[in-house]
Parts: C-alpha cells; structure tokens; sequence
C-alpha cells in the first residue's frame, strides 16, 4: 500500500467524458442518500426538533428565551438584541435555528445536584463523554478540587476570591488567562484590562485555535482582520464561493442568503473535500413552502480538493483568470501593491504543479474562474476548513488575492467574509483579548491607567500549552471555553495543565475541561449567569462587524449560587489593583465599562452612548464599500502564496509494514458547537456514533476493508481502538472524524504565521 498510497491522495478528480468539470447531477444525490439516507440537509428534522422543545413541559421557558432581546448564544451568524430574538441586523424575522435552539435548551437544564460532587469522584467523572459531562446540568455553586483530593467539594465564593487573589500575586510571566467567544464584550474588555495591569499579556483565546488565520491574513492585506461584507452587502451578491465550510450544521442561517442568491439567479461554487448534503440541496424552515420539504438547490459547482491544498485550487483559478484576460488591471492598479508579484507567481505556476497538488481537473478549476468572471459582485466567503491547515493565513491570502484580481473587494455586493463559529468570539478580538497589544490600544489604555504597559508579546493558546508543559505558569485562569478538549495532542494537553498550580473555570456547564484539565494544587469552577440571564444590559459582537445589546434577564435557577462575569472580574480585578485609577466596583454596572470602551477601542465609539440610544450598530471602518483600505498607503496589500507540500508519510514511518495513510479532517458533527455535543451521531453523513472515520468506498475497498469494519487509527501523537468504518460522499485520500475526540491522534502543527493548529489534515494510518 505504501507504494501506491500517494495517488490516492493526489489523483485530480475526473471529468466527464466530454472534459468539462463535474456538477452536481440527481445521480450523484442518490449516492449521497444511499449513504446517508438523507437527501436533504435541514428540512422536516428541523421543525421536528423545535416541536419536541417548544411543545413540552418545559416549552413556555423555551419560548420566553427565545423572544428574549439578546444575541443568540450559538455562531457569530446569531440573530437577537434589540430587534427582538428572531430578528436579524436587517430587520428579517424567522431567523432563529436549530443551533440557536440547542444552545437554549442546554442552559435551560435543571441544576446539578447539590451533593453531585460529593458522590462522584474525579476518577468516574473522568469517564464522561463530552454530551454527558453537557448533560450533567447547569453549574450552581463554586467548587474546588485540591491536591490530593479525590472529589470536588463546595466552596464559598469568598473563600473562592481568596485563592484566586491569591493565585493572581504570582509574577505576571506566570499568570495567563484563556477565553471563549460565549462571553460579553464587557467581560473581554475587563479581562484584558485586569491582565494588561498586571503587567502580563498572556491572553489566550479560543480565536488562536479557529479564525487567528483570517485575522492575521485579513490584517495584513487590508489594515481589518474581520469581514469586509454587512449583512446588506452580501444581499447584493450574485456570486459566493464558499470554501472549508460546513454552514448546514454551524452556520444554518447562512442558507436562507444562499438559497435567496440562488432564486435571483445567483451562483455558489462550494470547496469542500466532503460533499456534504446540505451544501447540495438543503431544505430551510425560514421558507416553508419553497424550501423546506422539496429542499433547495445550493452548489451550482461543487469541488473536492485534497485536505490542505485550497491555495493551489485558488492560485489555479487565479492563473486561468489571467491566462484569458479575466483580471481587472485598472484595479489592481489603482488599489493595490504588489499585484504584479502575485500575478508572475501565478503564471509561473505550471498547471500540472495546480492539478496534482489540490487533485482538482484543470476543467473545474476553469469553470469555476469562469463563474467567478460572469459575476459582477463576488463574496468569498470561508470557515476554518481553510484556515486549520499549516499554512492557514496563506490560504486566507490566497482567497484575498482572488478576490481583489478580480476586483471584488471594496464594493457593495462584494468581499471577503471569514465565517465565525463562536457568537462573540469576534468582540473578544475587538476588545483587544489578545497575547499582543495594537499600539494604538496600549496608548489609550495607558492614558486610562495612568503608567506604561507591558508591551511585549505573551503566550497565545498553543504557546500557553507548551509553556505550561515546561512548567512556566502557575496561574490560568479561564473566561468559558475548553482549553483542554480545544487543543491538539490532548495527552499533551493534560499533563501541560496539570503542571499550573491554580487553574480557574469561569463556566456555566460542565464540560471535559472540568474533569481532565485540573490544576496541580487547586482547580475552581467558578459559576456564572450566561447571556440571557445577566442582571445587567450586555453587548456581543456578530462576525459580519453588528454590535448587538442584550437585555436584562433572570435565571430559572432560582436557589443557585451564580454571580455575572462582569462583577466576578471587577471584583477580582479589586483586590488586586485597589480603586485607584481605576474604581472597580463602579464597573460592575457594565454601562460604565462601555463608557471606556467607546474611549479606547477604534471603531466602537457608539457604545458609549448605548444605554441612553439603544442604536445597535455596525462598527466603523471594516464594512469596505469603496477601495480605500486602512492601511498605511490606503492601498490592499497582496500577498505571495507559495503552494504547500502536501506528501503524506507512509506506513513504516508510523512503525508498521501495512495499512492505508489518509489525510484526516477532524470535524464537528451536524448536532455539535465547538467541543460541546449535544448528540452523538451525525445522520446527514452517516455516522451513527462518535467512534466512527468517514472514508471514500475506493479508499475502503482499496485497503482491503468493509464497510463498518472495526479498525485501528493510528496518529503521530496517539491512537484511537475499535473505530467504525463509514462509507461516505468524500474524496479518495482524505477521511473525517469527530474533534475533540480525534485531537488525541495529532500533533500540536500549526501555521508559523498564526500559530493555528492543523486541524483539517492530520497524518493517520488505518490499519485491521
């Protein structure tokens, strides 16, 4: 096998006997639904799911959540805020999903036991899956489990403030935070605020390990790392390319734009290693009659390249554009720099080189450059299938390069648009939660503090694990989030956090963090009121630049033990600053942090204002409708993208003689946010449990397997026994499993100029 195993990757996918490109044909539905069962994503299943929530016993707190005026706790497509919980920036009603609704449903559970810890020690609950360890309940009180301890015990938060302030007065090299994107602006705002006075900018967060390579990217081709399309820009597309994303599961509301481009005669070109079903045809509630039974047509061109070679599939169309006169000199010159080095590289990039590199046939590469040229307003739009490779910001780069060869950036209609998996994981970056400060923020947060800050770099998320693996950190402290489950190598993961002598989780359920990520001498679970709940007005950030303000709320825990984020942080940042120059206590009113907000943070101004306006509004000087960008000469800065070397290793580098190595995606399934599962398998791929590797039947046959066979995956950090074989719609040489529970098998690669891990294409050989 070792000898042939590097075609299977690297064959270009076939064309028709005419050589035009394969599309989507209603044959090539009915094999995905001889898989699957399924020949929709969405549909029935859907309306299904929110009658079973809004019907039962527990429906009329469903519904009084749900028309809650906050931003919805799931992607950072959410809808919410004052327009009401359906609505979305434009005014659009029936805009909550299926996401949206999972994520409620899990607040809303009862609370854990008050005697649950006592009665399970960390040894048994060491044994939940990440959905049981979910279904445990809602967190009510603070606990602690010290050193030695076998079970986590009830603590006071006074206590609990004692030893966190205690844990704090280390040196500031020694104390990191780590954060998640299910926080408020206001609570990332005081984070990085408490930490920078400390004198330490260790400031991790979930972003490092999803988006930093748009950020990064996006940064330094525009002077924005964010989306440079509204809401109401993208309604005006009549092309989107969509690449390395999964918007049926993650992004649900995505759809309805999609499907509205397609009706007004749009195109979407989908790149994708995995045809997803949803991404074919999917049916949406949010258009009952049109949509949601019959499902609506979404790919007019569907690409399979191999795992990790999207910048050669882009670099490809780049050079067929240029080839046939396709580009818009006048606007490369007039807006951008060293477009003449990015259009060499392209021709000089022989076609063979292309073909091979990403497995795409010359053919569909051309035609999707020719749908691209017929297109007056193109949105390029992508998730982390592109931006978890080792070379993610070049792939972003590459993406912004297309874009602006052919003029569709700084235009309505047209753009670049990173799609966020987390609901505010955008306004963490935006309140400057970040291991490096922007020079610009320093200042404003020194005139505010009174002194100089720390302006050296800290620890990002994958610097944070192998820092604390050399024994370098003895405080974290954890805004949400998984840091442990989120990670790379989680053999690795564990033993690194095991070694930081305090670790805080600031969280509102349990989560596998809780039970494998524990502190060498304490871990806290600190618990708090989640976004609808808070006492206090809060605002979060969408991906599309929409600043949102959620109401006041109460919980349904009416006995818990629960404190906001904000106040914990204030009073935390109390005891160790004091009142001076800064009165603490006073911020526990989030309205006097958006006060400082709207002085330090470029773009958010308005925010000030909020409570007496209740104006929601678009951050200033992202959404790019004319070509001049912020960057020093106003100009779009294009970027060299060299192709990746994707060779993959053979059996005997994994130490066997035999077995087939495939390039793997690691991924959410369909009823999964982040590390969180709501439900164990994945219908609309196959995949009836989480023990199971989707793989191409030729690849299958190939190995000398069967369909539902149990094998061994072996990887470069671990290996995975007794995994279910499933025959599905992905390209030969690549093969997909579930994160976190795949994150065992990979090492902590990561892109140099992001430092984000490679997710989408980890080395394993599977063997009988």
């Amino acid at each position: 096998m070792e000898d042939s195993q590097p075609s299977l990757e690297q064959s270009p996918q076939p064309s028709n006997a005419s050589g035009e490109p394969q599309v989507k044909t209603p044959n090539e539905i009915a094999q995905i639904k001889a898989h699957t069962g399924k020949d929709i994503g969405g549909g029935p299943p859907v309306i299904e799911y929110w009658a079973k929530n809004t019907l039962s016993a527990k429906g009329p707190e469903v519904w009084k959540t749900l028309f809650h005026k906050s931003a919805c706790l799931s992607c950072a497509w959410g809808t919410g805020g004052q327009k009401g919980g359906f609505t979305n920036e434009e005014g659009e009603k029936l805009q909550r999903c299926m996401k949206s609704m999972e994520a409620i449903v899990a607040e809303l559970q009862p609370a854990v036991e008050p005697h649950f810890f006592e009665k399970h020690s960390i040894d048994d609950l060491q044994q939940l899956s990440s959905m049981e360890a979910d279904k445990l309940g809602r967190l009510s009180f603070p606990a602690i489990l010290r050193e030695g301890s076998s079970h986590y015990e009830r603590i006071t938060w006074e206590a609990a403030y004692d030893l966190v302030e205690t844990a704090f007065r280390q040196p500031p090299e020694r104390v990191a935070s780590y954060s998640s994107g299910r926080s408020s602006n206001e609570a990332a705002y005081l984070l990085q605020l408490m930490m920078r006075m400390l004198g330490s900018n260790n400031l991790a967060d979930c972003s490092d390990l999803c988006h930093r390579p748009s950020t990064t990217g996006l940064s330094t081709m525009f002077g924005s790392g964010t989306s440079t399309v509204s809401l109401e820009s993208l309604k005006q597309a009549d092309c989107v390319v969509l690449a390395g994303s999964h918007a049926p599961a993650n992004h649900p509301r995505l759809m309805n734009e999609l499907i509205e481009l397609r009706d007004r005669n749009g195109t979407v070109i989908v790149i994708n290693p995995v045809r997803e079903i949803g991404l074919v045809k999917y049916g949406s509630p949010a258009f009952p009659v049109k949509s949601l039974i019959p499902g609506s047509d979404i790919a007019n061109l569907f690409l399979q390249p191999i795992p990790g070679s999207d910048l050669a599939l882009f670099v490809g169309i780049q050079k067929s554009l240029i080839e046939r006169d396709l580009i818009d000199r006048n606007f490369l010159a007039a807006h951008t720099e060293g477009w003449e080095a990015v259009i060499e590289q392209a021709q000089n990039t022989d076609w063979e080189k292309i073909t091979t590199t990403c497995g795409i046939h010359k053919a569909e590469i051309e035609a999707a450059a020719t749908l691209i040229s017929q297109s007056e307003k193109t949105v390029f739009a992508w998730a982390m299938g592109i931006t978890h490779q080792a070379n993610g910001t070049d792939n972003v780069c590459s993406i912004a390069n297309t874009a602006l060869l052919t003029g569709n950036v700084g235009k309505m209609g047209a753009g670049v648009m990173p799609i966020r998996g987390h609901s505010n994981v955008q306004g963490f970056g935006s309140m400057g939660v970040k291991n490096d400060i922007k020079p610009k923020l320093r200042e404003a947060l020194e005139k505010i503090v009174g002194r100089s800050l720390n302006p050296n770099p800290g620890y990002h998320s994958r610097a944070l694990i192998e820092a604390a693996d050399e024994g370098k950190v003895d405080t974290l402290f954890c805004l949400g989030g998984n840091l442990y489950a989120a990670n790379p190598d989680l053999t690795q993961a564990k033993r690194a956090i095991g070694k930081i002598d305090t670790v805080v989780y600031v969280a509102t359920k349990p989560n596998l963090g809780h039970f494998h990520g524990l502190g060498q001498k304490n871990t806290l679970i600190l618990p708090v009121f989640n976004r609808f709940e808070n006492p206090h007005k809060t605002t979060v950030e969408s991906g599309n630049n929409f600043v949102r303000l959620n109401d006041e709320g109460k919980s349904h825990l009416s006995e818990a033990d629960l404190v906001p984020e904000v106040h914990l942080l204030t009073e935390l940042a109390h005891r160790l600053h004091g009142n001076s120059p800064i009165d603490w206590r006073k911020l526990q009113n989030p309205r006097y942090v958006r006060e400082l907000i709207a002085k330090t943070i470029s773009g958010y101004e308005k925010i000030g204002q909020l409570d007496q306006t209740k104006e929601e509004f678009t951050i200033s000087g992202r959404i790019f409708t004319t070509p001049k960008f912020k960057t020093d000469s106003g100009k779009a800065k294009m970027q060299l993208t060299p192709l990746p070397d994707l060779t993959l290793p053979t059996p005997t580098d994994f130490g066997q003689d035999k077995g087939t190595v495939l390039a793997l995606i690691t991924g959410r399934s369909y009823r999964q946010h982040n590390t969180v599962v709501y439900k164990n398998g994945d219908k609309y791929r196959g995949m009836p449990h989480r023990q199971c590797i989707l793989m191409h039947p030729e690849d299958i046959d190939a190995g000398g397997f069967a369909n539902h066979q149990r094998v061994t995956i072996q990887g470069e950090a671990g290996q995975l026994d007794h995994i279910e074989i499933i025959s599905g719609a992905i390209r030969r040489g690549a093969a997909l499993m579930f994160y976190p529970e795949a994150n065992v098998l990979m090492k902590g690669v990561t892109d140099p100029k992001s430092h984000t891990p490679a997710y989408k294409r980890v080395p394993v050989l599977v063997s009988a």
